[in-house]
């Protein structure tokens, strides 16, 4: 493992980054760490990284609390975090055993320096970030098409009104939006 890389790729699976030190619970080909992340804390020290790419992985960890706490630890001041999270009533969300644990666009609000609820319940944690984007991911026909390439037809929505629609329609249907793409910065 290069531990100069300032930039972590958390349950990396089979996508590798190059230039990133790369992590997974399995030992596949790239992988540079082989970690559980439900052990704490990580095999990395405090500020260590720019930036940390998350995708599909916190909902398979049993405490965001905890681990929102140890990715604000490995991140530099203003350090980047992405995280892509499955949407509380999505097929995404319901369709993998491995899933314990499911996401709306409020979720991370508790950890935004910058929002009512991380105010009011600053006691929940010491993790501080900016919530910088939320984009919704769309694929209606992502569940009936599961197993064909036209899956891949989804979109991500970031246009504020059209947002508003969808979380809408999305909070009395399921499958409207089937994802979370979030960027947050590290206050």
């Amino acid at each position: 493992m290069n531990s100069s890389l300032p930039r972590l790729h958390l349950g990396a699976g089979r996508i590798i980054k190059p230039g990133w030190v790369n992590h997974d619970l399995v030992a596949l080909p790239g992988i540079d760490v082989v970690h559980d992340l439900r052990v704490f804390p990580w095999p990395w020290a405090d500020e260590a990284f720019d930036e940390i790419h998350m995708d599909n992985v916190l909902e398979h960890l049993p405490d965001t609390v905890r681990t929102m706490e140890e990715l604000h630890r490995l991140l530099k001041p203003g350090g980047r975090l992405f995280l892509g999270v499955p949407y509380w009533n999505s097929f995404e969300a319901w369709g993998d055993p491995t899933h314990i644990r499911w996401f709306n666009e409020d979720t991370f609000t508790f950890f935004d320096v910058d929002h009512w609820r991380c105010k009011d319940r600053d006691y929940y944690s010491k993790a501080r970030f900016r919530v910088e984007k939320v984009v919704y991911c769309i694929n209606p026909a992502k569940p009936l098409l599961h197993h064909t390439r036209w899956y891949r037809l989804g979109r991500r929505v970031e246009n504020r009104c059209a947002k508003a629609v969808l979380r809408f329609f999305a909070t009395y249907f399921a499958n409207v939006i089937h994802g979370l793409d979030l960027h947050l910065i590290k206050a």
